[in-house]
């Protein structure tokens, strides 16, 4: 918990209350930071969190939208300045991995509503983040985390190629901003998990996939969210000040 007199954080989580942004939002809560927590669906579970948040004294806003349509994500941002002041942190959550199966049966539609959700809203977002957190645009500085994959360096064959290579895609926006920004107070680094006990293998049609995959893992067992989490608070605390383009894998050996 932050302890000094200086301001609390104030960080933007995307997909910010089901699983991985869940456990994201309640460890960097429980470390001193105000939360601003994006979510696209089930209002009631959104709600339930940042009322269990706020009685710890976190201050919590939520705005609900469909990161799949850029004007909406371009609002995130704004919307979030203009309720903190400032903002320090932005960790790009939020994605999607469509229907688990073999490259010949994704169909394109598919794979473009991905790339907008996994890649162009990630873009929109870090570019809203670097223009205001820039110290060379005026900004104090601060710290962009964005949670890929372990399938962003495999191609994830017959599983979902596509998700795949928006994962790389997003690993590349960590490599090239956190060079280009690097003199401007920017960190940008990246959280790739492996196979991690969430819905979203159910969204994707095999609910199953994480009991099915642990036998490939060196671990033997998947990932649970609150072991996604300790990383990101690493990145955005000031233990990670000498950190940018770094890629943090947590994915039980793999």
């Amino acid at each position: 918990m932050n302890t000094d007199a200086s301001p609390r954080p104030a960080t933007v989580v995307t997909g910010g209350t089901r699983g991985i942004g869940a456990a994201i939002a309640e460890r960097l809560a429980a470390d001193g930071h105000d939360l601003f927590l994006t979510f696209r669906a089930r209002r009631d579970e959104a709600l339930e969190l940042a009322d269990r948040l706020r009685s710890g004294g976190t201050r919590i806003e939520l705005l609900q939208l469909d990161l799949a349509d850029l004007d909406a994500a371009a609002t995130v941002l704004p919307e979030a300045i203009s309720a903190f002041g400032t903002v320090t942190g932005l960790v790009n959550n939020a994605g999607i991995t469509g229907r688990i199966g073999g490259f010949l049966d994704a169909p394109i539609e598919e794979s473009e509503l991905l790339f907008r959700v996994n890649v162009l809203a990630p873009i929109v977002l870090t570019r809203a983040a670097i223009r205001h957190m820039s110290t060379e645009l005026g900004g104090t500085g601060g710290s962009i985390v964005n949670i890929s994959s372990g399938a962003a360096t495999t191609g994830s064959p017959h599983t979902y190629v596509p998700y795949s290579m928006s994962k790389a895609a997003l690993n590349m926006l960590t490599v090239g901003t956190s060079k280009e920004f690097a003199r401007a107070g920017v960190r940008v680094n990246t959280v790739s998990p492996g196979t991690t006990r969430t819905e979203i293998h159910a969204d994707a049609g095999r609910p199953d996939a994480p009991d099915e995959r642990a036998s490939r893992i060196p671990m033997g067992r998947a990932g649970h969210p609150h072991e996604i989490a300790g990383a990101v608070a690493y990145l955005l605390s000031s233990d990670a000040s000498y950190t940018s383009g770094a890629d943090i894998r947590i994915a039980g050996g793999n």
